[in-house]
């Protein structure tokens, strides 16, 4: 058995010792050559022969075996239709939910709210605007709006007036569905400024942003029936 052991881990070490050599000579490379390049976390094999992930946090490029060229782009595998950077950029920026700032959201809850939903919005963002319809179509949902003033100066005002209002949930639903504008309202808004500042170091870029229970992050105003399937697919 010590035999078997011993020569099983020499040949573990024999298959993984090429891809660690592989890396270190990509990392070296591309670290000589570009020295104004950021830290590389990680590089990793992609499905694609010869082609190496570079992952510098959550940036992706891709470089050939030997770090002699360096792509940025996305890589799609067309047999399965799939955007294979898309989808690693996704996993990456992934968020726990309970790291979420839910403190500083506020709660509409359907049916028997067991399911739950982070949506980042801006209150005068046209897409939020339209995603925030075919939100009214989910049952059996919890949402949190965490307010998100990234498109000017006036979003800001909105957003502090909708935080302040009474009824923060009936303040929203009638500006962003029926177009009534927030009343002037006032109250502490540091919740509105860290929900910005949040936005900033987990690089939310644009709204609406979604975050689901399984840390999954979705940019943009999908279609409701995706919404559904994210939601059900979460065990």
């Amino acid at each position: 058995m010590t035999l078997i052991r011993a020569l099983t881990l020499t040949v573990f070490a024999l298959a993984i010792s090429p891809v660690f050599a592989q890396e270190a000579t990509i990392r070296k490379s591309l670290t000589e050559r570009l020295p104004n390049l950021p830290k590389i976390d990680e590089i990793s094999k992609t499905p694609m022969n010869g082609l190496y992930e570079v992952r510098m946090g959550s940036d992706i490029m891709y470089s050939d075996a030997e770090g002699s060229f360096l792509i940025q782009g996305n890589l799609i595998d067309v047999k399965q239709r799939r955007n294979l950077t898309e989808e690693r950029v996704e996993k990456l920026s992934a968020i726990a939910f309970d790291q979420l700032p839910l403190k500083n959201a506020f709660t509409q809850v359907r049916g028997n709210g067991k399911r739950k939903l982070v949506v980042f919005a801006d209150p005068n963002c046209g897409y939020c605007k339209r995603f925030e319809k075919d939100l009214q179509k989910l049952d059996n949902v919890t949402i949190h709006h965490v307010l998100y003033p990234i498109l000017g100066e006036d979003s800001k005002v909105k957003s502090k007036n909708i935080w302040c209002a009474k009824d923060k949930a009936k303040a929203w639903n009638d500006w962003m569905i029926n177009g009534s504008t927030p009343a002037v309202a006032s109250c502490d808004t540091a919740a509105v400024d860290a929900n910005v500042e949040f936005g900033k170091k987990y690089r939310i870029t644009g709204t609406p942003t979604l975050f689901f229970a399984d840390g999954t992050r979705v940019p943009g105003a999908v279609p409701i029936a995706q919404v559904e399937k994210l939601l059900a697919d979460i065990k």
